[in-house]
C-alpha cells in the first residue's frame, strides 16, 4: 500500500510526541483506496501499553473525511518498548477486517519502524507499505 511521505511523517511525529504513552489515531483513504490523511487523536486509556481512540476526536475525523469524499481505510497506533508487530491484545481488538492497521515501533526512538497488517479473524498478515514513489517506506534517522 502506497503511504504518503507526509501521512507517515505524520504518524511518526504523533508517536514521538505522544512518548512515554501509546499515540494512535485513524487513516482515511479517497474511493481508489488511496491514504489522504492521518488523523492523529487522542489515546482515551493514556497507557504506554494500550489504546482507545478518544471517541468525540473518532466522531470529527469520521466527519471530516466524510465531508471531503474519504472512508475511514485503517487505525494507527504506537509501540513505546516494542517492535512494530500487532501484540496479543491488537490482534484480540481489531473488529475493522477491511481496514489497514499500521503500528509505529519506537522500540529505538532514534530509528521508528512503520509497519502495515492486515487482521482478519484473528489472523495477522503484513502489507508492505511503501512510499509514493515506490520506495519502500522507512523513516530517517
Amino acid at each position: 500500500m502506497e503511504v504518503p511521505a507526509e501521512i507517515r511523517r505524520a504518524m511518526v511525529a504523533h508517536a514521538l510526541f505522544c512518548y512515554p504513552e501509546e499515540a494512535c489515531g485513524l487513516l482515511a483513504a479517497d474511493e481508489e483506496g488511496r491514504l489522504r490523511m492521518a488523523y492523529c487523536l487522542g489515546n482515551a486509556d493514556a497507557s504506554p501499553v494500550t489504546y482507545t481512540l478518544d471517541p468525540q476526536e473518532h466522531f470529527r475525523a469520521l466527519r471530516h473525511a466524510e465531508a471531503n469524499g474519504w472512508h475511514l481505510a485503517g487505525v494507527f497506533h504506537s509501540h513505546t518498548r516494542s517492535p512494530a508487530r500487532p501484540s496479543p491484545t491488537d490482534v484480540a481488538r481489531a473488529l475493522e477486517p477491511d481496514w489497514l492497521y499500521v503500528l509505529v515501533g519506537l522500540e529505538d526512538r532514534g530509528a521508528p519502524e512503520v509497519r502495515g497488517f492486515w487482521i482478519r479473524e484473528g489472523t495477522v498478515e503484513e502489507e508492505p507499505l511503501v512510499g509514493t514513489a515506490g520506495e519502500i517506506v522507512e523513516v530517517p534517522q
